[in-house]
């Protein structure tokens, strides 16, 4: 179990940036942050999240336009915005992720279970995301303020990948930062059977 410190890193303590320090994340943390989020279960072994790292100015104004009014400065403002993708044909791996299994041809026949297999295992890699990009010292920013088809003739076009959400990374400017916002309790969000 981690101790209470970790924990206070991954959850308690975490919060949720509107500005962001000048700061650079350099290119060994995100391939350290790829390296801890890769090794998160998925179904089958699956694995069919993708990750576009925009850290410069030309990728950068090729996203403004898919941006919402209302997350422009936040998003443009972090050192590296992420594209969480995922890839539809993501069981044309499968011999090599999962050898022995014969997974490949399960989703290769079936349209609606692969996609909704890459979608929902993608989704969950990008949870893994955030909280690896914690455990390694950034701060994290989840948008779905975006125009999606944009992004994917933008920056996904030639992959056939496609865009679930956006996930800006660095080191938070905390100054000023509101108080957190409410959550439901226990009684209010769960159920036990």
């Amino acid at each position: 179990m981690l101790d209470s410190s970790a924990q206070d890193l991954l959850f308690q303590n975490a919060r949720t940036p509107r500005r962001w320090t000048t700061r650079p994340v350099e290119a060994e943390t995100l391939r350290r942050l790829y390296d801890m989020v890769c090794l998160g279960p998925t179904s089958g072994n699956c694995c069919p999240a993708r990750f576009i790292f925009i850290t410069g100015s030309e990728g950068r104004e090729k996203l403004r336009p898919a941006l919402s009014v209302g997350n422009i400065n936040r998003v443009m403002g972090a050192p590296v915005i992420t594209i969480v993708a995922h890839d539809p044909l993501f069981f044309e791996q499968l011999p090599y992720l999962a050898p022995g299994e014969e997974l490949r041809s399960w989703f290769a026949t079936d349209v609606g279970l692969s996609e909704e297999t890459a979608f929902r295992n993608g989704t969950l890699q990008g949870g893994y995301m955030i909280m690896a990009a914690r455990a390694l010292g950034l701060d994290v920013l989840p948008v779905s303020g975006f125009d999606e088809t944009t992004v994917e003739e933008a920056f996904l076009a030639e992959t056939g990948w496609r865009a679930n959400f956006l996930l800006c990374l660095g080191y938070g400017d905390t100054d000023g930062l509101a108080a957190r916002a409410p959550r439901l309790s226990f009684e209010e969000a769960c159920r036990l059977l």
